[in-house]
């Protein structure tokens, strides 16, 4: 597999009042072209904060590298000067964030905000650049787009406004779209039109897509290789097939148990008992030692590596035989 995103033994840290942060401590992956990554895992566990590295989008300070490469296209983006980043950032690497309410300007409308990303990248005019916002509402299913491109957000509803993030995402035709929980506050039936539609972009331009989720059926859905997170580290990674059919950490149990199924009235969901602790504050040996039921005393003491125990399923536990 050519790997047009390589993210190795990442650590993006963070300087606080409560001490250093490890959001991100020790995260690698690889992701080819035209192939969906899922990341999960519960809140807190570093997920965003590693889209965020991939996008150098971090506040620095307070956060900072503090160690690891992120290769783009064999390019580091660690390195990269902010003028490179720019080239990069929206143009040949899209973010769809979680809130597009927080993520879309107010007072501009949602036509010159899709306009503003293209003029940046593209070297065409304005007539040409409104005609291009006009055609990707129109693909990303928003019914009279000569219409809605002048809209302003408050004007649309939530599953719009996530349609308007989407275009404005697309707009310089990306090779890597990062889509960082793109359905939360989203109802059902507009949840499910959206994970449908960026299938079918995904589809027909070739895109690669990593999808940051807390949900396995979204993974499930979408996804062909999977990454759980678990305070600040992967602890289990592999293709989605692999884990649903054998998943081998016991934390990638625990959430795969909890997820309620059809026809299964009488069966009680299984609760992953206590917290993920805080970045701040983290444990010397395996980080999911203290809500694990198998673990004994040289689990708390020793973190344990991520081993590959068939092609490319890894997991990083103590109690795997």
């Amino acid at each position: 597999m050519d790997s047009i995103l390589e993210v190795r033994d990442l650590k993006t840290w963070y300087r606080t009042d409560d001490g250093l942060a490890k959001a991100v401590d020790g995260v690698s992956f690889s992701l080819g072209k035209n192939r969906t990554l899922g990341v999960v895992g519960e809140s807190g566990c570093g997920k965003s904060v590693t889209a965020l590295s991939i996008m150098r989008l971090v506040p620095m300070p307070p956060g900072y590298f503090a160690g690891g490469e992120i290769l783009w296209k064999g390019k580091s983006i660690v390195s990269a000067t902010e003028e490179e980043m720019r080239r990069i950032r929206g143009n040949e690497i899209a973010m769809i964030f979680q809130e597009p309410m927080s993520s879309l300007n107010p007072v501009y409308t949602c036509g010159y905000q899709i306009m503003e990303q293209i003029l940046t990248h593209r070297d065409i005019g304005k007539d040409e650049a409104r005609r291009k916002a006009i055609d990707l509402l129109n693909l990303v299913g928003i019914p009279n787009p000569s219409d809605r491109v002048d809209s302003y957000p408050h004007e649309l509803s939530g599953g719009m406004r996530q349609r308007v993030m989407i275009a404005m995402a697309l707009s310089c035709g990306p090779e890597l779209l990062i889509a960082d929980e793109p359905t939360t506050a989203l109802d059902v039936t507009v949840q499910a039109q959206i994970l449908e539609l960026i299938g079918r972009l995904q589809a027909e331009t070739g895109m690669s897509v990593m999808l940051i989720t807390h949900d396995f059926g979204v993974v499930a859905e979408l996804c062909e290789e999977v990454v759980v997170m678990y305070a600040s580290r992967i602890v289990e990674t592999g293709a989605v097939r692999h884990i649903f059919d054998n998943p081998l950490h016991p934390y990638t149990k625990g959430l795969l148990k909890s997820i309620p199924r059809l026809g299964s009235k009488k069966e009680r969901l299984t609760v992953i008992e206590g917290n993920v602790p805080s970045a701040t504050r983290l444990p010397d040996g395996c980080r999911f030692a203290g809500r694990c039921p198998l673990a004994d005393g040289h689990c708390r003491q020793a973190q344990p590596p991520l081993v590959e125990y068939e092609p490319g399923h890894m997991a990083a536990c103590w109690k795997i035989t």
